[in-house]
């Protein structure tokens, strides 16, 4: 029986749910299988091998994450659009450890070239990045900076890495208000320079 109700969808959605219980690194094609009742050979008819499954997992997470992100910034801009992305991301990764850390996976670009996903977080975050006035190259320049930063956070946060008695909370509100900062006084790249 749950060999017959095996499908993509239903493997990749086991795959982030033990990857939030066990951590990213743990999920395999033999725990799915445990997870299922079948033998690892059931699964190769829906995934080519762990790769294309952590792929399609980080895609998965990927997109849950951006969809929080876009209801968070819907109708913002500007710093209000900065703090509601930040805060979106930054509870996602924390609430969904082993799914986020999928998404900081580096992926075969020929399996996500059409990826709905990232097109929408890249229109969602270049659009919120784009109300300070900037352009490239300094929109991927503030996108690295942001990705940084963010990641930086949740990595030292989720471990326990903030060891000073300042709260957490105060700290990533002078995180996002710095950034605002940043981002509305950016040094912008001459045109032609490299």
């Amino acid at each position: 029986m749950a060999r017959a109700g095996l499908t993509v969808d239903r493997i990749v959605a086991a795959a982030a749910e033990l990857a939030d219980e066990a951590g990213f690194e743990k999920v395999s094609l033999s725990a799915l299988a445990r997870r299922f009742g079948v033998k690892d050979a059931s699964l190769y008819s829906h995934v080519r091998n762990l790769n294309d499954l952590r792929t399609r997992l980080a895609l998965h997470a990927g997109g849950e994450l951006i969809d929080r992100i876009a209801a968070a910034v819907a109708g913002r801009a500007g710093r209000d659009a900065l703090a509601a992305f930040a805060g979106a991301y930054r509870s996602y990764a924390l609430e969904h450890p082993g799914r986020y850390a999928a998404t900081q996976i580096r992926v075969d670009q020929s399996m996500v070239a059409d990826s709905p996903a990232l097109r929408r977080t890249a229109e969602i975050t270049y659009g919120m990045l784009r109300a300070y006035g900037l352009s490239e190259p300094d929109l991927t320049d503030a996108v690295r900076l942001l990705r940084s930063t963010f990641h930086g956070y949740c990595a030292l946060e989720s471990t326990g890495g903030f060891g000073a008695p300042r709260d957490v909370e105060a700290s990533w509100d002078k995180t996002v208000e710095a950034l605002h900062i940043a981002l509305s006084h950016w040094p912008r790249e001459a045109r032609g320079a490299r």
